[in-house]
């Protein structure tokens, strides 16, 4: 299958290439300059020059596609939905993978599904109209797919290794927000990019947390890093109005407490997550 991708250089995305071509698809991918354009060349893709602002190469390389997998992170929701919907115009009746996240849920109060109420942190507030638009396509004839990852880790550890394991390596602990007993929906890159490759062949309008099925405490998660970065366990607890002047909005993230089951994509999919050992991933030197 012929697949176009924004977001290739990216965390997420250089993993989903991966994913993609080791199960005989072709790729083209979105390329905002010549340094992504090196790096998805690299992995086995075909770099396509423009950014999510460039509607009408979107809407071309989407056109030329048999499926569309929207990976990069847009500044604003009314960016993220007119880049959707020009790729959504091209790919017509193809499979449209759109990308979301857990976070929109707010605290879960227990294992949770897709099907539970959102209460989202300010961060991800717009994400709603934008994802309920991408869906409303299927009442069109369209193959819209949302995939919600968990925290993400494994690899680079970007949003981890920014907010947590750096700027705890300089203090000396590892923050912890508040007392660390909120879970969090942990999963791993490469289980995510199997997933996103698994959503091809989705109904239209499904909906899948991607996540590992394991929701540790995010003050094990704590220790477990601080470990990796050789500063023996220590972790130290930080309010949330602390957390907030270090890391910005995303502290409310970071704070929820939040168990979601992968048990839709797992039933629909045949998707089974194989990293089921977060901390002993986090916590590796």
């Amino acid at each position: 299958m012929r697949v176009f991708l924004t977001g290739g250089s990216g965390y997420i995305g250089k993993a989903t290439i991966g994913a993609l071509l080791r199960q005989g698809h072709t790729v083209e991918a979105l390329a905002r300059n010549d340094r992504a354009a090196g790096t998805v060349r690299d992995l086995g893709a075909t770099p396509v020059p423009g950014g999510l602002g460039d509607l009408g190469v979107l809407n071309a390389a989407a056109a030329r596609a048999e499926a569309v997998v929207h990976l990069a992170q847009a500044e604003t929701g009314d960016e993220d939905l007119a880049a959707a919907t020009a790729m959504q115009d091209g790919i017509g009746t193809g499979p449209y993978v759109h990308t979301g996240g857990t976070w929109v849920y707010g605290d879960t109060l227990g294992v949770a599904d897709e099907t539970a109420p959102w209460n989202p942190p300010s961060l991800v507030a717009w994400r709603k109209p934008v994802e309920e638009a991408v869906l409303r396509r299927a009442r069109q004839g369209g193959r819209p797919v949302l995939v919600q990852p968990g925290l993400l880790y494994g690899g680079e550890n970007r949003l981890i290794d920014l907010f947590y394991t750096s700027p705890g390596k300089d203090a000396g602990a590892i923050p912890c927000v508040g007392t660390g007993e909120n879970h969090w929906p942990l999963v791993h890159i490469d289980d995510v990019a199997d997933l996103y490759v698994a959503a091809l062949k989705a109904a239209p309008g499904a909906v899948y947390v991607g996540v590992g099925g394991v929701n540790p405490a995010a003050k094990d998660c704590a220790l477990a890093l601080s470990r990796a970065a050789g500063i023996d366990g220590k972790v130290v607890s930080i309010s949330l109005e602390q957390a907030r002047e270090r890391m910005g909005p995303i502290a409310d993230a970071f704070a929820l407490d939040q168990q979601f089951t992968p048990a839709r994509a797992r039933a629909e999919l045949g998707w089974v997550p194989t990293h089921t050992d977060p901390l002993a991933v986090l916590g590796r030197r």
